[in-house]
């Protein structure tokens, strides 16, 4: 992708993705469904699913998985109310920028 990825845009990704499984997802499948929308690397998401986490927008707990413990990330009732932010804000940006695109700018 030609555009960078800003830290709130990565935040609210990673957010929605771990919102879609009520019961939380574990972080290699976060990256994965993360690198279907935008290119990012692993050594990029784990401090995002860190900071996150210290922000209270995730909470995180260990599963059992083949003898080894996978960490899963789910998302809090704070980070659901950052999340609908993030999707408003989002709406109203990208409603400006394809306004900008196909050239009837709307100002607000």
């Amino acid at each position: 992708m030609v555009f960078n990825t800003g830290a709130a845009l990565l935040d609210a990704i990673v957010l929605s993705v771990v919102a879609q499984d009520k019961e939380g997802t574990y972080g290699y499948k976060i990256t994965q469904e993360v690198r279907q929308v935008i290119e990012v690397s692993e050594s990029t998401l784990y401090p995002v699913l860190r900071r996150l986490q210290k922000d209270e927008c995730l909470e995180a707990y260990d599963v059992e998985c083949a003898g080894r413990n996978r960490r899963y990330y789910k998302v809090t009732e704070k980070g659901r109310v950052q999340l609908a932010l993030y999707k408003s804000e989002w709406k109203k940006y990208s409603a400006k920028i394809s306004g900008v695109f196909e050239g009837g700018i709307i100002y607000e």
